[in-house]
């Protein structure tokens, strides 16, 4: 089902069908900040199966997560340090994804078994709203088969996936060509490490938890 959404005031009933789907441990197309993300519920450990078996996605590779906000980050992080949390409020929403050590309600498989786990907040008004409505983190790797080119629209989404997913939200934008991905900070070491630069650079980075040591 594909389904074309607008931001406004009826933007949470439009929702609604990702809602019950997401929900029902089904996968739901979402648009993000880049491309189309294909998104779960992150604590459903069947429908985490269920989108690394869509996508051909192996155990040995992540899946990243997404929050709505910051407090959700108990939900599935375990206890970071201050400057990780300084992170946090400084960039989020946007394209910072910190790598935390992972709560016992998030099922291994999101992580490959690892013992900790990439979160985030998008700076998407559908994507956002879609995680409020929804109130649960959802695992959002890009709407793609694995090894393959990224998705840029409802239809293509559509064309490759067919019924392994249940809602597709259309929302009728084009994505940005050059399009950073996001930064990846490891929030478990002190002071946090920048893994790999991205929309936000290692400058930014170091200054807020340089900011945080003053503090």
């Amino acid at each position: 089902m594909i389904i074309r959404v607008q931001t406004g005031p009826n933007l949470r009933e439009a929702l609604q069908p990702a809602v019950d789907a997401l929900l029902a441990g089904e996968l739901v197309a979402v648009p993000t900040e880049t491309v189309y993300g294909l998104a779960c519920d992150a604590l459903n450990e069947a429908a985490v199966a269920r989108l690394r078996a869509a996508k051909g996605r192996g155990d040995d590779h992540p899946l990243p997560v997404q929050v709505a906000q910051v407090s959700d980050l108990r939900t599935v992080a375990g206890v970071l340090p201050s400057a990780a949390r300084q992170l946090a409020e400084r960039f989020w929403p946007g394209p910072l994804t910190l790598v935390c050590p992972r709560a016992e309600a998030v099922p291994a498989l999101v992580s490959s078994g690892r013992n900790t786990v990439g979160v985030r907040i998008p700076d998407h008004p559908i994507a956002h709203a879609l995680l409020k409505a929804v109130g649960r983190p959802l695992a959002v790797p890009s709407a793609n088969r694995t090894g393959e080119p990224p998705l840029p629209s409802a239809r293509a989404v559509a064309d490759v996936f067919g019924e392994r997913v249940a809602v597709i939200i259309d929302w009728g934008a084009p994505f940005a060509a050059d399009a950073m991905p996001s930064t990846v900070v490891d929030a478990t070491v002190h002071p946090p490490k920048v893994l790999r630069e991205g929309a936000l650079s290692t400058k930014e980075i170091l200054t807020v938890c340089a900011l945080n040591e003053t503090a």
